[in-house]
């Protein structure tokens, strides 16, 4: 009698545990443990937590200074945030904008802007200059659930956050985009996105002079839905900067990338922190050398 009582339960127990997994929302599951990665730098900071866990560290690969950050979020669509400047009015300080938000602790510049030092929008992009003076390139912008553009007609090539975490779009449909309830939006051009599943999605050499220049990059590449990397190039010492290609191809090397996207950088190129010590401020360990149109944020 015990017997069969022991196996009924063991039955119950397991039909629950199959209704609990059918129930389970596609693509909310979290990943855990984070993701270990044989590549790494030197150690310069650390945050765990039961939410969240980064390490940033420096490493000099090929003569080229880098700054690779490792995330673990464990609930992307709660914990990632966009901090914007004023809409139309100027850009900002960083450091200032995660100020606004005291539950973020690690952020990095994102989209990038049109201003009036730098009137000429890219080749086929709708609208004026003037339209577009300190916002935010695309043809979607979404900031806290809140639609700032919707350019119908216009496909949208980006990042958008939704249930699934940060995911990367190349000229989907803006309609199909907000059907699937973005709480924020980042953009920037639109050949912006490297590799997808591990191919490069680059255009052709030649055909691009902003991939091919070397320059201060900032790059984000998603790993599953709770895991990011995100890979800052410095200009310091004998390094220049590194083209788009380099950026490419060290992702191919040491990680496999469900997409990466190459963020607004330059002098806009940022990372900032907060550790986990006592009364601890703020830390821009990737300076800018400008203001910046808005912050992707990684929050407690």
């Amino acid at each position: 009698m015990i017997r069969r009582f022991s196996c009924l339960l063991l039955a119950l127990l397991c039909l629950c545990g199959a209704a609990g997994a059918e129930s389970a929302p596609p693509g909310e599951e979290t990943v855990f443990p984070p993701e270990e990665y044989e590549y790494a730098g030197k150690l310069r900071a650390r945050y765990e937590s039961d939410t969240l866990i980064w390490t940033v560290e420096s490493l000099t690969p090929g003569n080229v200074f880098c700054v690779l950050t490792k995330i673990w979020v464990k609930d992307p669509s709660r914990q990632i945030r966009k901090l914007c400047a004023p809409w139309g009015k100027s850009l900002a300080d960083p450091v200032r904008l995660m100020k606004q938000l005291p539950e973020a602790v690690l952020g990095t510049n994102a989209s990038g802007y049109i201003n009036k030092t730098y009137p000429d929008l890219p080749e086929g992009y709708p609208g004026v200059p003037a339209d577009y003076y300190f916002t935010t390139l695309g043809s979607l912008v979404v900031t806290d659930g809140e639609v700032l553009r919707n350019l119908e007609g216009v496909p949208f090539s980006g990042l958008a956050l939704t249930s699934a975490g940060v995911t990367l779009y190349r000229g989907a449909d803006n309609a199909a985009v907000l059907a699937e309830n973005p709480s924020q939006t980042w953009a920037f051009f639109e050949n912006c996105a490297l590799q997808v599943a591990g191919e490069n999605t680059l255009p052709e050499k030649g055909t691009w002079p902003m991939a091919e220049e070397k320059h201060s990059r900032s790059v984000l590449a998603r790993i599953n839905r709770n895991n990011y990397v995100l890979l800052h190039v410095l200009r310091r010492g004998n390094s220049n900067g590194a083209t788009l290609y380099w950026v490419s191809d060290f992702f191919s090397e040491h990680f496999r990338a469900e997409w990466v996207y190459n963020l607004d950088g330059g002098s806009s190129s940022a990372l900032v922190y907060r550790t986990q010590e006592k009364n601890a401020r703020l830390k821009r360990h990737v300076p800018n050398g400008q203001g910046i149109m808005d912050l992707l944020c990684f929050t407690e």
